[in-house]
């Protein structure tokens, strides 16, 4: 099936990180179904914990599945994690289509056990991947769409950056510190970055998708699929809220954290104060802080948190 001749991103181009299978791939379809010129990458290592040796293949394939629908793809096989390789795919949109428009940063890996388990590598690992992978590529888009704007004697250029968070990071997955840990620091980088370029017109926003991929095969191995019709853990539920966020019309949504997956979007609201003490004196002592924390958390359930573990409950009504 072609790709429509005509949509909200003609005449934009978009890099999408970790596209060569999953989540990323289906990213980087459905902006080239919207009109976008897409950079397909991915590292294309076989282990979703980044282990084996990098592929070609994985980017290849999707970049020639967009071109063989009528659309504009090339690969990029650089790992984002890597300052210099990161700088060499951005610079890759802008030489082969003439600018960047879009920036979805998707590439991860899992290496999953328990604090007290964890190893220095596999907590180093996964940081790099996700938040650094997240830093590299954001740097670099960023300082292109400055200089666009100064170059254009201040005015504001088109921009768009789509993050992958995850619930993990909101309901504090016990056996993914490094991966919670890494999520929960990507939407700290969205919504700096949000604050720091919305002068020059881009926006920066976070989703946290759940979704059906070779990261999650065994998270969500006793979830069947549907007799028919679409799973409602397709990652084709996902990825329309990234082509929406990456469009013109979604300008007024900036620093935003959504959920998103099969045929639900909840909009994650910012943490609010629960309670607030002022000492009767200059500062605190330990009394006076023992009456007044002590009973205010004595009723509380066993087990809660500040993780919003309710979120996991999310869908669709």
């Amino acid at each position: 099936m072609a790709l429509p001749s005509e949509g909200p991103l003609n005449g934009l181009s978009a890099v999408v990180t970790g596209a060569g299978r999953g989540l990323g791939r289906a990213e980087a379809l459905e902006l080239a179904r919207l009109g976008a010129a897409v950079v397909v990458n991915d590292f294309g290592q076989s282990g979703r914990d980044g282990s084996g040796e990098a592929c070609a293949a994985p980017a290849e394939e999707v970049a020639a599945e967009i071109r063989a629908l009528g659309g504009r793809a090339v690969a990029h096989t650089g790992d984002v994690a890597d300052f210099r390789q990161a700088k060499e795919l951005i610079a890759a949109a802008i030489d082969e289509f003439g600018r960047l428009d879009v920036l979805v940063n998707n590439a991860g890996i899992l290496r999953d056990r328990m604090v007290f388990s964890m190893t220095e590598d596999e907590w180093d690992s996964v940081i790099r991947v996700h938040l650094k992978g997240h830093f590299n590529t954001t740097h670099f888009a960023a300082a292109h769409w400055r200089e666009r704007s100064k170059a254009a004697g201040g005015e504001q250029v088109y921009g768009r950056i789509v993050n992958t968070s995850s619930e993990a990071f909101l309901a504090g997955s016990a056996g993914q510190p490094n991966y919670a840990a890494a999520k929960g620091g990507i939407v700290g980088l969205t919504t700096s970055t949000a604050l720091a370029l919305a002068k020059y017109g881009v926006t920066a926003n976070a989703i946290c998708p759940r979704a059906r991929t070779r990261m999650t095969e065994d998270v969500f191995a006793g979830f069947q699929l549907p007799d028919e019709g679409l799973d409602p853990l397709a990652p084709e539920h996902v990825a329309p809220l990234v082509g929406y966020l990456a469009a013109p019309a979604a300008a007024g949504i900036n620093g935003q954290l959504l959920v998103v997956h099969g045929g639900m979007v909840a909009i994650v609201e910012r943490p609010r104060v629960q309670a607030k003490f002022d000492s009767k004196q200059e500062t605190f002592t330990y009394d006076e802080l023992d009456a007044l924390l002590t009973p205010h958390y004595a009723d509380r359930p066993p087990g809660e948190t500040f993780a919003a573990a309710d979120v996991l409950g999310l869908k669709r009504g």
